[in-house]
């Protein structure tokens, strides 16, 4: 409150901001030199330097039934993996935030330091309590045989939500800063590979630091094997029920949250390959491009006769209003020490951009669709080191459109079985009787065509639930007529294709003028963003007056959101 009090423009600001999110600058700590930490009004909690007496199981009555043992295997495994945890948690502080913070001449300034370690400190205090807590619920198990309700106590609280919705959403860029240090700092590096070498188990920094976004997901697998032996009718049967919940939906808006952040990453790593003076860079760089989905897919070329000629892994990002195809570069790059830094933390591919086009102008070409979408004779399809006009005719262009070897085969067997229903007519016409020439013959020929082709139908079938065939433009021929060229994806399954197509087809509907927004206000302490998936119209429908005088109908409006079994 001094800043308000001395008439300052900035105090009276942070004045303002204090009241707004209702917490006093009084219970704010204030952070070293310029490095302001955001502060979301959390209190400073102090935890005793004395270590607590471990969580420890006393010996196991004798008389128990078999739940009950499974129970008291499954808390020893919560006990055990939290004391492991808490450890974790201690090791990032005294290891390596202390020391680097200490450190002189600095291997790391203090300001980038506080940034990689952001909330690691209030994250131990947030377990440190915990495990107070579940040391006394241990003591006294057999008595009660009750731990859910120590799990709902501990974890619904706003706070745990807030620390580690502020580590995950700080990770990547952590992360980011330790491998930029490493590249940049050799006694940085040094430091790392002292402390990995002096560790019990030579668990690296990153393996430590990745261990909060683990912990959820651990927590529900164990709360769900104890719930799974607690029978019905046992007093901490609902209470396990209730953790579980909670610790479910933490865990679902903690992996959002990191999702969104790994998004963001991503649009970083793609703008820098992209040189600083291209229009896409500056289309990124614009603010104004949402990532809606980012996978690495296989890239598919074909050669004359529909053979697969090459495949190539390509990475491929969807934004709102633009689809962009990337190499994926793993080579290592020529800097020294490069090996040493991807043994401590993950370096990811570097990215080489290979096309981009605007979304209105991508169209996806699904199996058997005619031609009256698109113009096949300015089709170009990709081959082994060129690109070669497609030929009109129904046949030439269905070899094409689904996945071509097998498109052939069918083909194949349907002139076969033409020809064959054509013999055994003829045989019908013989007077005579000859040895493997009669109708007995040509009709197993017959049947054993047929068993062929829906053999092989099911092989398409099952191809093209993972095949996406995309129709993008191209530059125009020497005449000036637009030319488009055909490019086939193999997704990882049929679900990431369902989920390509149906995200197209939603960005696409969100480009419509009807679907762009007047304004988006965040919140005014600017931390939450305004959401970008606003409900989408995708048509209006007429509505009709009933003639019943109690029923009157306004509006109807139809507005799709994106399919979460489609994530």
């Amino acid at each position: 409150m001094k800043a308000a009090k001395s008439g300052t423009k900035d105090g009276l600001e942070k004045t303002r901001m204090a009241v707004m999110r209702k917490v006093s600058f009084l219970h704010r700590k204030d952070v070293l030199g310029d490095s302001e930490e955001e502060d979301m009004g959390l209190l400073e909690v102090s935890v005793s330097d004395i270590k607590p007496p471990a969580p420890e199981l006393g010996p196991m009555p004798e008389g128990l039934s078999p739940q009950q043992v499974v129970r008291r295997h499954i808390l020893g495994s919560i006990v055990q993996s939290e004391g492991s945890y808490v450890e974790s948690l201690k090791r990032i502080l005294q290891d390596y935030r202390n020391p680097l913070m200490e450190m002189e001449p600095k291997a790391l300034s203090a300001r980038k330091c506080q940034a990689v370690f952001f909330r690691v400190k209030e994250i131990l205090h947030c377990h440190s309590m915990f495990q107070i807590a579940l040391s006394s619920r241990v003591a006294e198990w057999d008595s009660t045989e009750k731990i859910g309700d120590l799990f709902v106590a501990s974890f619904s609280k706003s706070m745990v939500l807030d620390v580690y919705s502020d580590y995950v959403n700080n990770f990547t860029s952590a992360m980011s800063i330790i491998k930029k240090a490493c590249l940049t700092k050799p006694a940085f590096l040094e430091f790392l590979k002292r402390r990995q070498v002096c560790s019990p188990d030579r668990v690296t920094l990153y393996g430590l630091m990745v261990k909060p976004i683990q912990r959820f997901p651990q927590f529900i697998l164990l709360l769900q094997d104890m719930l799974k032996n607690t029978p019905r009718g046992h007093p901490d049967r609902l209470s396990l029920q209730l953790a579980l919940t909670e610790l479910e939906t933490l865990a679902e808006k903690l992996n959002e949250q990191k999702r969104l952040a790994d998004q963001v990453a991503e649009i970083q790593q793609l703008t820098k390959s992209v040189s600083d003076r291209s229009s896409l860079n500056k289309l990124l760089t614009s603010g104004q491009r949402q990532l809606l989905l980012c996978e690495t897919l296989t890239e598919t070329v074909y050669g004359d006769r529909g053979q697969l000629i090459k495949s190539k892994e390509r990475r491929v990002f969807l934004l709102n209003d633009m689809l962009v195809c990337a190499n994926i570069n793993f080579k290592p790059a020529n800097h020294r020490g490069q090996l040493e830094i991807s043994s401590l933390v993950p370096l990811g591919p570097k990215y080489v951009v290979k096309w981009n086009t605007a979304l209105p102008q991508v169209q996806v070409v699904e199996v058997g669709q005619d031609g009256g979408t698109y113009d096949k004779d300015n089709v170009l399809i990709q081959h082994a080191g060129a690109k070669k006009a497609s030929t009109s005719g129904q046949a030439q262009n269905k070899v094409y459109l689904g996945p071509p070897r097998l498109f052939q085969e069918l083909q194949d067997l349907q002139k076969d079985l033409a020809v064959v229903e054509q013999i055994t007519l003829l045989i019908s016409t013989l007077h005579g009787t000859y040895q493997n020439l009669n109708m007995t013959v040509a009709q197993d020929w017959c049947l054993a065509l047929q068993r062929l082709m829906r053999v092989k139908e099911e092989e398409i079938h099952s191809a093209n639930k993972c095949r996406l065939r995309l129709l993008l433009p191209g530059k125009p021929d020497k005449s000036g007529r637009p030319i488009s060229f055909m490019v086939v994806f193999i997704t990882p399954n049929p679900l990431s294709k369902i989920s390509w197509v149906n995200r197209l087809h939603l960005a696409k509907i969100g480009l419509r003028e009807e679907n762009q927004p007047g304004w988006l206000c965040p919140d005014e302490d600017k931390k939450s963003k305004a959401p970008f998936w606003c409900p989408i119209l995708a048509c209006c429908i007429p509505a009709f007056s009933s003639r019943a005088l109690s029923l009157q109908l306004g509006a109807l409006v139809h507005s799709p959101v994106n399919c979460p079994l489609l994530e």
